[in-house]
């Protein structure tokens, strides 16, 4: 067997390190895009199959390189650490400095953006070949080298795979991981012109060039947090209190004119000026409805705000927050403005906060409960969508008591329609009787809830004090749907087919 020499090691090391850049890049492109435009599944399909159709362009287009190969090969290295590495930072920036409106100007820039990455992405590893042929003919059959490189190629991509949700999103974030690998891109640039010093012609120009790209990255890499705040600014357009990414979502928090907001992943959750009217709607109906609840399960609702609506019955004994995201609880437990809003609702001696995922938990647990709030998310990807299905709402109806209520936040009647009557379809599918209802919530406008059981639910005759929007007499119009809200023929959302998922973007993105 022959043994790879230190030259040759550190070529196919250069392979591992350049796949490992070239995953990154396509993973990162995947990412913002879902992370900007949602749709994690379309965004992710779309973003690989160009970035695919780019590599194989660029392999085929490496047949015309026949010359110069390593100088050849040191310029695409340093095209692709620029570009690449730059990428996310100018992607961010564009969607802040363009309109929201004019999302299609942005998917133009992404899309080529990712194949002036894909392109010279494809070129490298054919052009490493024939650099490793050429350099140790006498030494390898041409299938050792391809397989070969194939290995260390394919082993740069698994570490990349493995890192990029558990290590490097976490700790670095997406802007940061870009100009960290671009920064890698551009080192190999480097290697190759220390390397084959004596084959590159005007290797003064090549080291200068390799000079700036590194300056340039090292540079955008230092200011990275200051880049990202700025976009930031300019998106949100009030004074920021508090950007973090968690390992889960970026959460924002501003505060301007329009009161305290808090925004995940660019989409807004509720505004501190008109939250009441819909965490009144989502919890009292149920509450209320079911006369004394002593036991109550809080899915979703990290912000502690249905927790605090569901906090005003005495008759609570024990109330349960089942909350994914880690992060979210502790900020909403410890940031004094935010603490103010939910009225430290989660630091209630009666409240117990369970870090996980719904889903999951709900399999694993044996308990009953009077009320279920369910306060996730809108169903805008099949991760969130799971939690709409007959599958979900069965494992809520085993967990309520036999005179308890579920009540669910289900999107808006108006804009989402199709969507919102698929929920309710969906929870009677599972067996429960649905009520569904809404209210107007200036921030998001018309919104929907739907309250469902094993017993038909009748207005209640009490609703606790100091409620600023739902009283008694009001309480029927929210029942009422006008026709250009009334329910419709829907399929069941099922974990087979996330039918929900499919109507809840085609509707929605026509507002976007």
């Amino acid at each position: 067997m022959i043994r790879p020499s230190p030259a040759e090691l550190l070529l196919l090391a250069s392979v591992f390190i350049v796949a490992a850049c070239g995953l990154v890049y396509e993973l990162t492109a995947g990412a913002l895009a879902s992370y900007l435009l949602g749709d994690s599944v379309l965004q992710f399909s779309t973003i690989i199959g160009t970035y695919l159709f780019a590599m194989g362009l660029g392999s085929w287009l490496s047949r015309y390189l026949k010359r110069q190969l390593v100088a050849q090969f040191l310029k695409i290295e340093l095209l692709v650490g620029l570009v690449g590495g730059l990428m996310p930072a100018a992607l961010f920036i564009a969607h802040s400095l363009l309109p929201r409106v004019q999302l299609s100007a942005f998917r133009v820039l992404l899309f080529v953006l990712v194949l002036l990455v894909g392109a010279p992405v494809g070129l490298e590893i054919p052009l490493v070949m024939r650099i490793l042929k050429k350099q140790f003919s006498e030494r390898y059959a041409l299938g050792d080298l391809v397989s070969q490189v194939l290995t260390f190629d394919y082993l740069g991509a698994l570490v990349v795979a493995l890192a990029f949700p558990l290590l490097l999103v976490p700790h670095l974030g997406l802007v940061r991981t870009g100009l960290f690998f671009g920064v890698l891109n551009v080192l190999v640039a480097v290697w190759a012109l220390i390397l084959f010093r004596p084959q590159l012609r005007a290797w003064n120009s090549h080291a200068w060039a390799c000079a700036v790209a590194l300056a340039i990255l090292l540079a955008a890499l230092a200011g990275a947090d200051r880049l990202t705040s700025w976009a930031e600014d300019r998106f949100y357009g009030e004074h920021i209190l508090l950007r973090e990414s968690s390992d889960y979502q970026r959460v924002v928090v501003t505060q301007g004119n329009a009161g305290v907001r808090l925004f995940l992943n660019g989409n807004l959750q509720f505004n501190s000026k008109d939250e009441y009217r819909y965490h009144e709607a989502l919890v009292h109906p149920a509450m209320a409805g079911h006369g004394a609840p002593k036991k109550v399960l809080v899915l979703g609702g990290g912000d502690g705000m249905a927790v605090r609506e569901v906090l005003r019955y005495p008759s609570v004994q024990s109330v349960t927050l089942v909350e994914l995201d880690p992060h979210m609880t502790r900020l909403f437990s410890s940031l004094p403005v935010l603490r103010q809003l939910n009225q430290d609702a989660l630091l209630s001696p009666k409240l117990t906060i369970v870090n996980a995922d719904a889903f999951g938990w709900l399999e694993q647990q044996a308990g009953y409960f009077d009320v279920i709030v369910i306060d996730f998310p809108d169903p805008s990807n099949f991760a969130l969508g799971k939690l709409y299905t007959t599958s979900f709402y069965q494992l809520v109806d085993q967990h309520l008591t036999a005179g308890g209520y579920a009540v669910v936040q289900t999107t808006s009647p108006l804009i989402a329609r199709r969507s919102f009557w698929t929920v309710v379809s969906t929870l009677e599918a599972a067996g429960l009787t649905t009520t569904p209802y809404h209210a107007h919530v200036p921030s998001f406008g018309e919104w929907g809830f739907v309250l469902a059981g094993r017993r038909p639910w009748a207005p209640p005759r009490a609703l606790p004090a100091g409620l600023k929007f739902l009283d008694l007499h009001g309480l029927p119009a929210l029942l009422h749907f006008p026709p250009d809200m009334a329910r419709v023929p829907t399929e069941v959302n099922r974990l087979s087919n996330q039918q929900l998922v499919h109507e809840f973007e085609a509707e929605w993105g026509k507002v976007h």
